[in-house]
């Protein structure tokens, strides 16, 4: 079955940078689209970058833009999200998504934390 296992948070202080991880599995690596959520206590899940199988467009929150970059490696099966010039904003629980538009199913890692604060 497709399994998806979020990896690298943490704690990071204001500036400092992190990367994500979502490997994947049950799945051929590039036939889903991917993206990346985050849900912060006491506000809804929200997307925060998206690519597509063929991994153009790339789509960012505009709250990341220009600070987060979502990439893939074939090899690995792995999503990944580097996230720079972190803010206190950003400490959420990420989780990641796959998307089989073909088949018209979802399947949602369980997220791991990040903390962003001095």
């Amino acid at each position: 079955q497709v399994q998806l296992v979020e990896s690298g948070g943490g704690l990071v202080q204001p500036g400092g940078s992190l990367r994500l991880s979502c490997a994947t599995s049950g799945f051929t690596f590039g036939t889903f689209a991917m993206s990346w959520y985050r849900q912060a206590p006491g506000n809804d899940r929200e997307l925060v970058a998206y690519i597509p199988e063929n991994h153009d467009p790339t789509v960012y929150a505009d709250s990341v833009k220009g600070r987060f970059t979502i990439s893939t490696d074939g090899t690995k099966n792995t999503v990944y999200l580097q996230m720079d010039s972190l803010k206190a904003e950003d400490t959420a629980l990420y989780y990641c998504k796959a998307n089989d538009f073909l088949r018209e199913r979802e399947f949602w890692g369980r997220g791991t934390q990040v903390a962003v604060s001095s």
